[in-house]
């Protein structure tokens, strides 16, 4: 068995590793992930599978990512993310998941890559020194989010539990684990910015497409934003570019 068909569940007594995808652990339904408060929505009610489905299925067959990204990974990955899609409105709360998955695509190219294209740069800040570069290790962009830096793998790992510096690459084989650093680099350099419109999330990300430094990719994202809120049914809100 692939090490990324080890599934994490999460059950009353904390997390359990387990092969058998078939294990009981009392969780019988999606509704163990299902995040919900008053007057918020429910993630996985948002990102249904047909949602899911209609961003990969426009990946081309070739695309490594088409048999990596899953919905069920997703959504077991944001269950440690209580705040994700919860705060504010309904309506605001569609608009951060919509977001997010703006993003996700345009990183990924729907789905399509797991790492970065281009793996020439090592990108080690050695100015981190409690998250040393680990040599031969290379720390490129990588999952959902494309997450990259030795700090970022280092800090990443430490709130998630792998040992991003050692073993960078694991972000490229655990699904889980992989939408869980796109996760937590939302929820520590994004979600707080949310709330001043789509354009903040764009600079929050990838700073150098704001300003004229790269246009038509900052359109890119505000383009995708735009249909997955039109999918949702709410308003794009104010500020879209950046």
């Amino acid at each position: 068995m692939r090490v990324w068909e080890m599934w994490w569940r999460k059950n009353k007594y904390g997390y359990r590793a387990t092969e058998d995808l078939s294990y009981d652990d009392g969780c019988q339904s999606e509704s163990c992930y299902r995040l919900t408060s008053s007057g918020r929505v429910s993630v996985e009610d948002v990102v249904t599978k047909e949602f899911f489905d209609s961003i990969i299925d426009q990946a081309a067959s070739s695309c490594e990512g088409k048999e990596f990204y899953t919905r069920e990974a997703f959504l077991y990955a944001v269950y440690d993310y209580s705040s994700f899609g919860q705060e504010g409105t309904e309506d605001d709360s569609k608009r951060e998941i919509a977001a997010f998955f703006a993003h996700v695509t345009h990183e990924t190219n729907y789905f399509c890559y797991i790492e970065e294209q281009e793996k020439s740069l090592s990108y080690c800040d050695t100015s981190y020194l409690q998250y040393p570069c680990v040599s031969g290790k290379k720390y490129y962009g990588r999952g959902p989010l494309q997450i990259s830096w030795n700090y970022n793998y280092g800090r990443a790992g430490d709130d998630i539990g792998f040992d991003g510096l050692n073993f960078p690459e694991i972000v490229s084989l655990e699904d889980i684990i992989s939408f869980k650093t796109a996760l937590w680099f939302w929820m520590n350099n994004v979600h707080s910015v949310v709330n001043q419109g789509f354009g903040a999330t764009i600079r929050a990300i990838n700073s150098i497409e704001c300003d004229g430094g790269n246009t038509p990719a900052m359109n890119d994202r505000v383009e995708i934003y735009n249909d997955y809120c039109n999918q949702f049914g709410v308003s794009l809100g104010d500020n879209l570019t950046c």
